[in-house]
């Protein structure tokens, strides 16, 4: 059936029927999908997933029954409730008929299960919807077809693209206001498809939908659309791909460090970044101690391996100096260490980002002082980055980071979580930015300088004999040594014969 076909019958009935009870069945091998709806603001967000809850049978009885009762008076001219209100919790949000804070709903269909986060669309909450970005596999990015894109949209997809969100779908909204008017949509597509790639996007899916008749949503709007063959709004959602964390080696925040007894020592956190089995070999991050994997516990048994997402305990061989804010890694696939770094971020507070402030930075479990210089601040009208000395409240800007003592990421692009920060200002405890780490900066004399760095993959014992050398530890900055077994170091060395 029809969007339409349902709509009509929803107006033969003096009341909306509520949605059926049936049980989705999952796929048990689905990893959900994760995704946001941003866009400017009224462009239909809020709307377009409350029509996508009803059509998926992911409201509850009670939540319909509820939904008519705040609905009485709201009805549109089709007699269906404001499916919004099914995002729109806040009392301020259903009063002025605005998103303010991100609503996180979760669904299914027989394919997949989802999470998705509803963000607001008003300039002045950007930060709540870099919050929703900040987690996401997909945006879908939502236009209204009678005023094309907007600032607040070009913004959206920027911060998108800066959480590292690489699959779009732009959903070209109220196509039933300009008459389902072919040329329109196009248009905005092409516009979209040109930002996009501006932004280094090429994975996008436009959709022309009505999200109050639930056209192209989860069924197909054919009758109003015949020229529209492509998929719909949640064929897309089913075929889309999550983000993999085995992007880099092993990566573990440590956040508490576990002794109930003089016979156990374990390190406890989240494994942010690739996997890790008893006999692996791992740094100790700052320190750069060496040390094998024995065991790995949670709350319940001992495990034969662990990936990314597990909580775990993790038992070494050896007595190290681990302590909460250090970081256990892949011997052979180490993060980035060093006191100065490039990252973007978004500016979050009324104050903005001044130059040459110390602000706090937390990522993980680690938080260190850090000053920040503001280097150049994106115009989203034209998509160039233009030299700024400050960077105002909702700008997303290019900063320079020097820490007092070694830090600790990987690029954003690389992982998530080891790469991404937020900075707090000391006197106020207010979070005040957002950011994600770009690169690392060598140092010298104080003026920074394009990354020179030399990488040497050596026997762990040499690595260790080589790094308390005077001209070593003088040039830790310069130089990544990376500790190996022989067998593997007599691989490279080969390699580099040949």
């Amino acid at each position: 059936m029809t969007a339409p076909a349902v709509a009509n019958a929803a107006l033969d009935e003096t009341a909306v029927a509520l949605p059926s009870q049936e049980p989705a069945r999952v796929a048990r091998d689905s990893r959900p999908l994760r995704l946001i709806t941003c866009g400017s603001v009224d462009d239909g967000k809020s709307t377009l997933i409350g029509r996508l809850l009803w059509d998926t049978k992911a409201v509850k009885e009670d939540q319909a029954a509820s939904l008519q009762r705040d609905s009485s008076g709201k009805q549109n001219d089709l007699g269906l409730p404001d499916f919004a209100l099914l995002l729109d919790g806040l009392q301020a949000e259903r009063e002025q008929g605005i998103t303010i804070d991100v609503a996180y709903r979760y669904f299914s269909t027989d394919k997949r299960s989802f999470i998705v986060a509803d963000t607001p669309g008003h300039e002045q909450y950007t930060r709540n919807m870099a919050t929703g970005a900040s987690t996401a596999d997909l945006a879908v990015l939502l236009v209204d077809a009678r005023v094309g894109l907007l600032e607040q949209t070009r913004r959206h997809a920027t911060i998108a693209t800066l959480m590292g969100i690489r699959q779009f779908v732009l959903a070209v909204n109220k196509v039933d206001l300009t008459n389902y008017d072919r040329s329109r949509f196009e248009q905005i597509s092409h516009e979209f498809k040109e930002l996009a790639l501006s932004l280094g996007v090429r994975q996008v899916t436009a959709i022309p939908v009505s999200a109050l008749k639930g056209e192209n949503v989860v069924y197909d709007g054919r009758t109003s659309m015949p020229w529209y063959d492509g998929p719909t709004l949640i064929q897309v959602l089913e075929l889309a791909t999550t983000r993999s964390a085995q992007t880099v080696g092993f990566r573990l925040p440590v956040q508490r460090v576990s002794r109930p007894g003089e016979s156990f020592r374990g390190y406890q956190g989240t494994v942010a970044g690739g996997s890790v089995k008893p006999g692996d070999s791992v740094v100790i991050l700052p320190s750069g101690m060496v040390a094998n994997v024995t065991k790995i516990v949670t709350f319940d048994l001992v495990r034969n391996a662990a990936v990314a997402g597990d909580a775990i305990t993790l038992v070494l061989d050896r007595q190290v100096d681990v302590s909460r804010g250090d970081m256990i890694v892949a011997i052979d696939s180490q993060p980035m260490t060093g006191l100065a770094f490039d990252a973007q971020l978004v500016a979050l507070q009324p104050e903005g980002i001044q130059p040459g402030k110390r602000y706090w930075l937390k990522s993980g479990s680690r938080r260190q002082r850090v000053q920040v210089q503001p280097v150049s601040q994106l115009e989203l009208k034209s998509g160039k980055w233009n030299h700024a000395d400050e960077l105002p409240m909702n700008a997303i800007g290019k900063v320079h980071l020097t820490f007092d003592e070694q830090a600790i990421f990987d690029t954003y692009e690389q992982n998530r979580t080891t790469g991404a920060f937020i900075l707090i200002d000391p006197d106020t405890n207010n979070t005040v930015a957002g950011g994600m780490i770009t690169a690392r900066r060598a140092t010298i004399g104080g003026i920074h300088a394009e990354e020179h760095r030399v990488i040497m993959s050596l026997p762990a014992d040499l690595a260790d004999q080589l790094m308390a050398t005077e001209i070593f530890a003088n040039r830790r900055e310069d130089v990544d040594i990376r500790r190996v077994n022989a067998a593997k170091a007599i691989e490279v060395i080969d390699a580099i014969d040949d």
